[in-house]
């Protein structure tokens, strides 16, 4: 038997009795990070690191959330658990299992670049391994993070030169405090969305020195913004929302911007290929860091992935599941409210 079981519910450990990320309600949940397609409502208790429970409870309402610190040694059942950061945004976090001398590692999701905000992500040994692959190709190389912010800032400088305001579309939690976080002399003030708004506050309240922005409003008058920066989630893209802001010049924040053609076909301006998770080369730099006996490959190009590994040496197994919802890397969805950070 597996120390982590796939089941309909989640990944499951039964000699702790606890579930990672579950997609159905359980009884104890252990949470990599708050994104909505791993942390999800309706279970009785849920554990995570101490800078994931603020939006957790921003974002679920009111649980009973445990938070711990990295590498704190927790004790459930038969098993013991501790969290490793995963430098995907803040407070994300590995899981890592140990029980009756068997490690595996839960990685979530990860990026090995350190973005100088989320804690850098941890190298964990272990017997098992699963991993996302959601840029599991190896035409997705990123560039680092510095030349893609110069990029951006070039971008916007020009937009302002020729009068238009500059609309950088990225995900609400996680990629928007990274690109405020790196981009905070560019433009002052920087605008932002409500439902980003309300997670830059939640973050704030919890004692993160965040670079000052300024919340779009209806009442918000235009000469404030024209040529600014303005962040919004994906939801906005397209949406009516964007209106008040012409002239203006759109981007989108996000891995799939490496394929050309992308940003075209989103009907957007500019694409960046800025990326909360890691490229090829960092998921073989992971896997090997981990010298792992066996690698589950969950969302993403599992398939290709897998396959690599396995035809390089090291045993790798495809595992269905329900991540990889996250509006940064997915097609635009419904315009999201002002007022919410959790319609996703």
């Amino acid at each position: 038997m597996r120390l982590i079981e796939f089941t309909d519910k989640g990944l499951y450990c039964r000699p702790g009795n606890f579930y990672i990320d579950p997609w159905r309600p359980v009884e104890k949940a252990v949470i990599t990070h708050a994104h909505s397609d791993h942390a999800r409502a309706g279970s009785q208790s849920y554990l995570c690191h101490h800078h994931t429970k603020p939006l957790l409870r921003l974002r679920l309402g009111e649980h009973v959330i445990q938070g711990v610190e990295w590498n704190e040694p927790v004790r459930l059942g038969d098993v013991q658990i501790s969290l490793h950061p995963a430098g995907h945004i803040i407070g994300s976090s590995q899981i890592r299992v140990e029980h009756k001398g068997e490690v595996w590692v839960v990685s979530g999701d990860y990026k090995l670049e350190d973005d100088g905000l989320s804690h850098p992500f941890e190298p964990v040994k272990c017997h098992s391994f699963i991993s996302e692959s959601t840029f599991g190709l190896p035409i997705y190389h990123w560039k680092p993070q510095q030349e893609i912010f110069e990029g951006i800032i070039n971008w916007v400088n020009k937009n302002r030169e020729n009068g238009k305001t500059s609309v950088l579309i990225a995900y609400s939690l996680g990629k928007a405090q990274r690109l405020i976080h790196g981009l905070k002399e560019t433009a002052q003030p920087i605008f932002v969305h409500g439902a980003i708004w309300n997670i830059h506050q939640v973050l704030q309240d919890a004692g993160w020195k965040l670079p000052a922005v300024e919340r779009l409003t209806a009442d918000t008058p235009k000469d404030r913004y024209k040529g600014a920066l303005v962040i919004a989630p994906p939801g906005a893209e397209g949406s009516p929302w964007m209106k008040r802001f012409y002239p203006y010049a759109a981007g989108v924040c996000s891995g799939w911007m490496q394929v050309r053609g992308h940003a075209r076909r989103r009907n957007v301006d500019a694409g960046f290929a800025l990326s909360d998770h890691a490229d090829w080369t960092s998921l073989l730099t992971a896997v090997h860091a981990t010298e792992a006996d066996k690698v589950y490959v969950t969302h993403g190009f599992q398939s290709a992935f897998s396959r690599y590994l396995n035809e390089n040496g090291i045993e790798a197994a495809e595992v269905k599941t329900e991540y990889g919802g996250e509006e940064e890397e997915t097609a635009p969805a419904a315009a999201e409210s002002e007022n919410t950070a959790t319609n996703e």
